[in-house]
């Protein structure tokens, strides 16, 4: 479902004559849904249901999208693969509590790829280039340390259903992840979908719409290389991502406005290192969240976490709409 979205977001420019912007807000708002309400009500759903109904949300959106005539059918496909990919993401973090916790950087590089593999086939079949896609590795845990964690939910079964009070300080603590997680995903997808398409260069081989695609399979790249870097390097000071993200959307704002960069190639570079800054923001928030959350709630803690990212980039994309049209009436 990662891989249809990341494609579907790098055809924007031809997927329909809507704005980037409504394309970002149709993709965002269901996910964003689902990560708000789902923690509270979806642990009376069992996993394989949760991941059939992903794949089935992903399949009508391809379908959706390869018969569409219109613009509505075309945001409807956008909205199915939404969901696919909201459920299915605050699914499998919640299942990566089952599993040793190097599972996240697996999962991290998972998506990391599906988005490389989804920009990256879409930019390479348009241009006949090659595309490629990776595949996770993770090891579950030993049989004791996963009896252990079902011993715990069967207990929580047995006292009833978590409290609000615990899930208020659970909530209260995930603060510290979310809102630094949230706040490098607002400055990233208001780049992406916001200044991104207006960082045109005239003299260069690309196109303007092949530049754009061009720039997000790039970005993608970044992500993959930061979200697979845990077994290397772990960042605990999230709010430092936060505030280079930030720094780098306000660089590409003023470099819009006052249009002072110089190639196209120094643009490349410059996306590249977004994604650095955002995969890296991603797999090490889910990372310190298993680390530090009390294994009683850490199943909780990984699915209400997910809201994040989301909330970041539906507030991007609300942003991206009057700022785009400034600069498109200068």
């Amino acid at each position: 479902s990662l891989h249809s979205l990341e494609k579907m977001l790098t055809a924007s420019l031809t997927l329909t004559s809507c704005p980037l912007q409504a394309v970002l807000l149709a993709d965002i708002l269901p996910t964003l849904l689902i990560k708000l309400v789902a923690p509270f009500v979806v642990d009376a759903v069992p996993y394989g249901v949760r991941v059939l109904l992903c794949v089935l949300m992903a399949a009508v959106s391809f379908v959706l999208m390869s018969l569409s005539s219109a613009v509505w059918t075309s945001l409807l496909g956008v909205v199915f693969a939404s969901v696919s990919a909201g459920l299915g993401e605050l699914s499998f973090l919640s299942l990566t509590v089952f599993f040793s916790r190097d599972v996240v950087g697996a999962w991290g590089s998972g998506t990391g790829g599906a988005g490389v593999a989804g920009a990256l086939s879409y930019s390479g079949l348009v241009q006949a280039g090659p595309w490629t896609s990776r595949q996770p590795e993770y090891e579950a845990v030993s049989s004791a340390d996963r009896q252990r964690l079902l011993d715990e939910e069967e207990e929580e079964s047995v006292h009833g259903k978590r409290s609000r009070f615990i899930l208020g300080l659970t909530l209260c603590g995930l603060l510290k992840f979310v809102v630094p997680l949230g706040l490098v995903y607002f400055a990233e997808y208001f780049i992406n979908q916001g200044l991104m398409e207006l960082l045109f260069f005239q003299h260069f081989f690309l196109s303007h719409a092949e530049q754009y695609r061009w720039y997000q399979t790039l970005y993608q790249v970044g992500v993959l290389l930061s979200r697979s870097s845990l077994c290397c390097v772990k960042i605990r000071r999230l709010w430092l991502l936060a505030l280079l993200q930030g720094l780098n959307a306000a660089f590409l704002f003023l470099a819009v406005l006052y249009r002072f960069l110089p190639s196209a190639w120094l643009m490349l570079g410059i996306v590249l290192y977004e994604g650095l800054l955002g995969g890296a923001a991603y797999v090490n928030t889910f990372y310190f969240i298993s680390k530090e959350t009390d294994g009683r709630h850490r199943e909780f803690a990984m699915a209400a976490a997910s809201v994040g990212d989301s909330l970041g980039i539906a507030l991007a994309g609300l942003a991206a709409f009057p700022v785009h049209r400034y600069f498109c009436s200068l």
